[in-house]
């Protein structure tokens, strides 16, 4: 009867030791990779359609701020038509 309990709590052990592992280990992989720069550059044109609507002058705004000052995607701009 003590050797099946023992058994059971060394089972216990083993799997709360797993699973504290396996936290430490997701909250350091979250802290090194939250702290990288971002992908892609704001300034750098990221398509064709960018850098031809640079080398025109005709830059379209990404951002525009909304009625409380919050910066919102300018959609209506960027998908009007275009002269």
């Amino acid at each position: 009867m003590k050797s099946n309990t023992t058994s059971n709590r060394q089972q216990l052990v083993r799997m709360t030791q797993s699973v504290v592992c396996a936290v430490i280990l997701s909250i350091i992989t979250a802290a090194t990779t939250g702290c990288q720069k971002p992908l892609f550059n704001e300034k750098v044109a990221r398509n064709q359609f960018d850098t031809y609507d640079t080398l025109r002058q005709q830059n379209q705004q990404l951002l525009v701020p909304d009625e409380f000052g919050n910066p919102q995607p300018a959609l209506r701009a960027r998908l009007a038509p275009q002269n």
